[in-house]
């Protein structure tokens, strides 16, 4: 069975409801305000490398406190909380809190959105184009392809694309078209199918 053919049973089952309920969810964050904004960028500063189950559940102990902690209260607070990085990406959310105005104008704007995802890219350390891309689904962008190790995988298994040694902007872009093209004949956006191809490969609808 082709992995198209997999999806389209998906799309049937019940799982699609979960999945409709979170890409509503992720819609709402946009207009929710600073806060929220900010906690889910803190996030996906979180996640590379770490399990989105543990980013997940340290994200929501901390809350607000991305937008007031001192950086040494963010660090103790990671470490209370058992993440794995608690200096490096203290130190990035840190960072990242000058560019919260900037940010939130842009989104708030009718930009482009492949640009808003190079602006993220360049200004955000510690995110690369997964993370971005995973930043602008949750707050409600549809049409950016998460690319992580569970997707690359699924796509292997269903001989779609050959693994890459290295994750170039160059290959990710390949595969973002390669998803893109899967998705079309699937009549699914980005944010969507993300969800069902995780769900496939891991039995969860996450964030």
């Amino acid at each position: 069975m082709s992995l198209i053919q997999t999806i389209e049973i998906l799309k049937k089952d019940d799982i699609s409801k979960i999945i409709q309920n979170r890409i509503k969810e992720f819609s709402s964050i946009k207009k929710s305000g600073t806060a929220k904004i900010f906690k889910e960028l803190s996030f996906c500063i979180m996640t590379a490398n770490c399990s989105a189950e543990k980013c997940i559940e340290v994200n929501d102990r901390i809350d607000k406190g991305f937008l007031n902690l001192s950086e040494e209260e963010l660090v103790n607070k990671f470490k209370e909380f058992g993440y794995r990085f608690p200096n490096v990406r203290a130190k990035y959310i840190m960072e990242a809190r000058n560019y919260i105005s900037e940010l939130e104008s842009i989104i708030n704007s009718n930009t482009d959105e492949i640009k808003l995802r190079e602006w993220v890219v360049k200004n955000i350390k510690g995110l690369g184009y997964k993370e971005a891309s995973h930043f602008l689904r949750n707050i409600g962008y549809r049409n950016f392809a998460i690319i992580d190790f569970h997707i690359i995988d699924l796509l292997v298994k269903y001989d779609l694309i050959e693994k890459p040694k290295s994750m170039t902007k160059k290959k990710y872009l390949e595969i973002e078209n390669i998803l893109k093209q899967i998705g079309r004949e699937l009549h699914l956006d980005m944010a969507k199918l993300d969800l069902y191809l995780w769900y496939k490969e891991t039995g969860k609808v996450l964030k």
